[in-house]
């Protein structure tokens, strides 16, 4: 954004733009006070609309003191630091962050603390190496022809890289574009056939690595959830016969307990397709561990885990056997750690 003409109207404008754009992932701290709370806050207060005007005010304040100790100093003498237009600029640089973070299958909460709904467009994958190369394009390309322009003895007024930068942010806006009608496509696909004989209640397709035309689709129906690649293309439902069906586990004091402790409570409200499974601890007479799962990563975790269903997209609360919560556990390079419910010892 910077390079696309916003750093032609002041000083600092890059650097603001950069440090405002990379604030809102702060909240990664939270995880000093336990997996637990860090994942209960990530993607909250730092990702709303009433935090980016926050996150901006303490990213201007910083580039302003580094500015001071510097001395004032700048590549362009003529073209002064105008710090209400910085502020501006951070805020739409905190906007995009949270734009980004909403196209993507994890979501943001933009309305805390009025709301803590979590949205998602689910039309690109967390990591998107093809928008990653339209952007690194847009930088290095210009930079290409200043050598050149340089070795020729040419020059140019004003900061380079305008058209290449406004032309990376375009196809950006492109990719999204086709990536939004395959989605439509693999989700109608999805809702458009019956399931062993059973409708679907609900139909969701999530992104997968690089690739638009192929999608991870759950659908929900009253007793079970149908886990189906899509092909949007065509577009067929289970084109190689890889349909899953997952029951839902029956409700039970253990479950219910898991899902009213901390870490439950946080995971229900963000997951979109949750499954509780309950594992019994050996000696039985210790209690139990229920797992909680989200069914649209079934396809990520599959992919890129030795264990699907375990991992930082999966949460696990120990049940004792008297139906107490003892904590949240987690797996380290040591073994299995437990971390008590909040609140207690």
């Amino acid at each position: 954004m910077g390079r696309a003409g916003l750093n032609r109207k002041t000083a600092l404008a890059t650097l603001t733009l950069t440090l405002a754009a990379e604030a809102p992932d702060l909240d990664v701290f939270g995880s000093i006070r336990g997996s637990a709370f860090g994942f209960a806050h990530h993607r909250g207060f730092t990702h709303s609309f009433v935090g980016v005007p926050l996150d901006a005010l303490a990213v201007v304040g910083f580039v302003y003191l580094i500015w001071r100790i510097r001395g004032r100093k700048l590549k362009d003498p003529k073209l002064p630091p105008r710090w209400g237009l910085l502020f501006l600029y951070a805020c739409l640089a905190g906007l995009s962050h949270i734009l980004l973070d909403f196209t993507n299958n994890y979501g943001v909460r933009p309305f805390w603390p009025f709301s803590e709904k979590w949205y998602s467009w689910d039309i690109v994958f967390i990591a998107e190496p093809v928008m990653w190369a339209l952007l690194i394009l847009g930088l290095v390309v210009p930079t290409f022809f200043g050598l050149i322009d340089s070795e020729i003895g040419a020059s140019r007024r004003g900061p380079r890289g305008r058209v290449a930068a406004t032309l990376a942010l375009l196809g950006t806006v492109l990719l999204w574009g086709l990536r939004d009608y395959e989605h439509r496509r693999a989700i109608n696909a999805l809702e458009s056939r019956t399931y062993n004989g059973v409708d679907p209640v609900r139909a969701s397709a999530y992104p997968k690595y690089i690739d638009p035309f192929h999608w991870d689709g759950v659908v929900e129906t009253p007793a079970f959830f149908a886990l189906a690649p899509v092909n949007s293309l065509t577009p067929e439902v289970d084109p190689a016969g890889h349909l899953e069906i997952r029951y839902k586990p029956e409700e039970t004091p253990i479950t219910l307990a898991a899902k009213n402790s901390y870490v439950g409570r946080r995971f229900l409200d963000w997951a979109q397709y949750p499954i509780a499974e309950t594992e019994t601890l050996q000696p039985p007479q210790q209690g139990w561990i229920v797992l909680f799962q989200d069914l649209r990563y079934s396809g990520v975790l599959k992919t890129f885990t030795s264990r699907p269903g375990r991992g930082g997209l999966s949460k696990t609360v120990e049940i004792d056997k008297n139906l107490h919560v003892v904590g949240d556990v987690f797996q380290t390079a040591k073994g299995q750690v437990v971390v008590p419910e909040p609140g207690q010892p």
